[in-house]
């Protein structure tokens, strides 16, 4: 991929160009409807044709509320073509999640799956939705309650030609994605149009090595900045392949994928890296041979998984450190050059520094304030001016993360800043203990947060999910795992109190709400 021209519109870098390379080629299979590089230009064109028709100019916010398909990718890129901006959000939210995305986006326009449908009309009232086209239904739509709601077939025209593409510049807005919310409120990073072909060029071909011949799998979803890149512009910038997974992950059906479709990149998440493990412990068949590499991102990946998957298939995990902000991966290991624990070095064309809370760049061995910068950073947070003042220097995006570095020149993820736990004047990583609790046998998921004692001190306190058939006998494990843990972890870092648990709360993209723990 050329560097950014004058002139450049992602429907053209990414659609328009590939189909004229390759028209033929497999781009999307997986799904009930696969597509060639051919038709996903011409279901692109179909819906810039709808969105021209019915009004949709420059600047308009376009939400979309679609499962991994060939219409999301239709969408997406139709929007972009004329010069809209795309406002993909998850496609499994609640109607009060809706409502806040509507409000704050002010799309005009909103492209909904009939699956969801139920779940979203309601938060179109009071909207300035003026037109809801619901897609994955050929039967009469229902209406929203607000403005005009149409069938997608009905909507989409039967041909379109050549649809022209909204000419704007590498630096002109492109679209919106929203932070995945694991600290509240979820707010939208508005990206540039270079910004997707910066990390492309920097991440999937210069860290990944993305080939032609690669087939892609991506447990994150489109709607996170993680699954847009894994799972649909990384393969299409290399004219790869892409197995798309509409329903909720688990682990048997992934698996199941990843045996049919034999995948070669394999794109997850450290929870369900564990979740994996858990059922292959429990006996279930996985076939991995056709995987060359497997990524993950989101949160750090703790040793321990790291170490296991490697035993179990044979394969390395690359670990990644991004961000919504900065649109994907700014640092990473390499093929051949993981680091058990360690989250890498900086991406090709990006550039880190670690200080302190007066802006002090400090030495290797001290945790501090990750600060990022790179040609994929986000514009401003849409609406949200003064918080966009707060996260940015100059060129740096301040990423709320603590890190620290080795004497090898690796990177060491600490937990986000607001996450850490200061116990008798000494800050504690609650990353640093999860890993040493994710070795025990008997711990399956942990998290660690700080709670006020009975004086009002703050202690670490543990939430665990135990493996499949182990028992909790009367308190017995708690002190199993405590007097473990004393042998690792100095006495200050170790939780006092361990709440055994079925599940964590994640966010749709599966980072734990270490928040909700807090509460």
């Amino acid at each position: 991929m050329s560097a950014a021209p004058d002139l450049l519109n992602i429907a053209e870098e990414f659609v328009a160009r590939p189909a004229r390379e390759h028209p033929q080629k497999p781009a999307v299979i997986g799904v009930e409807r696969q597509a060639t590089y051919a038709e996903i230009e011409t279901e692109m064109n179909r819906v810039a044709q709808a969105l021209r028709d019915y009004g949709c100019c420059p600047g308009d916010r376009v939400l979309m509320v679609l499962p991994d398909s060939l219409e999301f990718i239709a969408a997406f890129f139709g929007t972009a073509k004329v010069g809209a901006l795309p406002v993909p959000v998850n496609s499994m939210a609640r109607s009060s999640d809706y409502q806040h995305y509507l409000r704050d986006s002010g799309a005009r326009f909103a492209i909904v799956h009939a699956s969801q449908f139920d779940e979203f009309k309601s938060a179109v009232l009071a909207s300035a939705v003026q037109y809801t086209i619901v897609a994955g239904t050929r039967a009469r739509t229902p209406s929203a309650g607000q403005g005009t709601t149409i069938a997608w077939d009905v909507w989409l025209p039967k041909i379109a030609g050549s649809v022209p593409t909204h000419q704007s510049g590498p630096s002109d807005p492109a679209f919106l994605l929203y932070t995945s919310g694991s600290g509240g409120t979820p707010r939208a990073a508005v990206h540039r149009q270079r910004g997707m072909v910066a990390t492309s060029t920097a991440y999937a071909r210069g860290v990944l090595g993305l080939r032609a011949d690669d087939i892609t799998l991506s447990v994150s979803k489109l709607f996170f900045a993680y699954g847009l890149g894994a799972g649909l512009y990384f393969p299409l910038s290399a004219g790869a392949s892409t197995v798309l997974f509409p329903e909720r992950p688990r682990a048997d059906l992934i698996a199941d994928a990843v045996r049919r479709h034999r995948p070669t990149v394999f794109f997850s998440v450290p929870t369900f890296y564990a979740t994996l493990l858990r059922e292959a412990d429990s006996g279930a068949a996985m076939d991995f041979s056709s995987v060359r590499m497997a990524v993950s991102a989101g949160e750090s990946l703790p040793a321990e998984i790291f170490t296991r998957f490697r035993d179990r298939f044979g394969i390395e995990i690359l670990d990644g450190l991004g961000s919504t902000e900065m649109l994907h991966m700014y640092m990473s290991t390499r093929p051949g050059q993981t680091e058990s624990g360690s989250c890498g070095v900086p991406v090709p064309g990006y550039r880190v520094k670690i200080v302190d809370d007066e802006e002090k760049e400090l030495p290797a061995g001290e945790i501090g304030n990750l600060w990022v910068s790179g040609p994929s950073r986000f514009i401003e947070y849409w609406n949200a001016p003064e918080i966009s003042r707060s996260r940015m220097s100059g060129e740096w995006y301040l990423t709320g993360d603590k890190l620290w570095r080795d004497g090898k020149g690796f990177y060491h993820y600490g937990g986000r800043a607001d996450d850490m736990i200061k116990v008798s004047g000494m800050w504690v990583s609650p990353v640093e203990v999860e890993n040493a609790l994710l070795g025990h046998p008997a711990v399956a998921e942990c998290a660690v947060v700080g709670q006020f004692d009975s004086v009002g001190l703050t202690r670490p306190v543990a939430f665990i999910v135990l493996r499949r058939g182990v028992e909790q006998p009367g308190g017995a494990m708690d002190s199993e795992i405590s007097a473990w843990l004393r042998t690792r972890l100095v006495g200050y870092k170790c939780p006092e109190e361990f709440h055994f648990v079925p599940e964590l709360p994640k966010t749709a993209t599966g980072k734990i709400q270490r928040f909700r723990l807090r509460s």
